[in-house]
């Protein structure tokens, strides 16, 4: 093998190993994410919410909730 051959080979081994390892490894603890009793989406308070309405030939409408 000549020495194109081994660094494709270099590059394909890289690229697998840290697919691997990116697959394998343990993910950093997030509230927002890993909370299951849904205190963190709680203490943000209530965010509101804009609504695009619009059908051809009629008149665009734009709701605006703050819940």
């Amino acid at each position: 093998m000549n020495w194109q051959q081994w660094t494709a080979l270099a590059v394909v081994v890289t690229t697998a190993g840290l697919m691997l390892r990116s697959r394998f490894r343990r993910r950093r603890f997030r509230l927002e994410r890993d909370g299951h009793c849904g205190c963190s989406a709680a203490t943000e308070g209530p965010k509101p919410t804009i609504i695009f309405h619009a059908r051809k030939g009629e008149r665009p409408v734009v709701i605006y909730k703050s819940r």
